[in-house]
């Protein structure tokens, strides 16, 4: 093997290939926020959501504890990224002024079409293949000189309740068919699919 020669560097952001969702939660008026993540992950029927303290989606989780995680194919990243540079809160914050702008109709802003929930009230995103129904459970701030320095975070424990996937990536036995099923990845800032071909499996699997 070649010996590996390192460099030590400070990445702005340590996404290393990460799922991207889209978080469905609750405005005040009652509609529905729909804001792109790619900060989190789960355990069991449990995931950890991370959210800097300047978001829509980290003020609604604080006054109305219901969401919907919508997972979107490779083939929609175009709509995540027209969600992007928007944000639900008004004012814009100082520290997004540069960046972003104030939308409130997130679907129709990102052509997406919102689906009525059957156990929680946000909104799920019709298009996109996999929709997890949640409840939070609780919020967790975070700390950190890096993290402080864009408004500070909160990881958003959440418990799911509900699963809708497509029938196309659905085996027998409630099992999701990971060679049909790709989630849209976010690397390093570039959107990607997974690689086409299976390179082995866990003892674990299913099939």
């Amino acid at each position: 093997m070649q010996e590996r020669k390192f460099v030590t560097i400070e990445p702005k952001i340590l996404y290393f290939g990460t799922p991207v969702a889209l978080i469905s939660s609750l405005n005040e008026d009652g509609s529905t926020n729909l804001a792109p993540m790619s900060s989190f992950w789960a355990l069991g029927w449990t995931l950890m959501l991370g959210l800097l303290d300047e978001t829509k989606t980290a003020e609604n989780f604080a006054r109305h504890a219901e969401c919907v995680i919508n997972l979107p194919s490779p083939e929609m990243w175009p709509q995540v990224e027209k969600l992007a540079p928007l944000t639900g809160k008004d004012p814009v914050p100082e520290i997004k002024a540069k960046q972003f702008r104030y939308e409130h109709q997130k679907f129709e802003a990102s052509g997406l079409t919102p689906m009525p929930s059957e156990t929680v009230k946000p909104m799920r995103a019709a298009e996109c293949p996999v929709q997890m129904e949640a409840r939070v459970a609780k919020l967790h701030q975070m700390g950190g000189d890096k993290l402080n320095a864009l408004g500070g975070g909160v990881a958003a424990e959440v418990e799911i309740v509900r699963v809708h996937v497509d029938e196309e990536f659905v085996l027998s036995g409630h099992y999701v068919d990971p060679e049909k099923w790709s989630p849209l990845i976010y690397n390093f800032r570039h959107y990607f699919r997974l690689a086409e071909k299976e390179l082995g499996k866990t003892f674990r699997a299913e099939k």
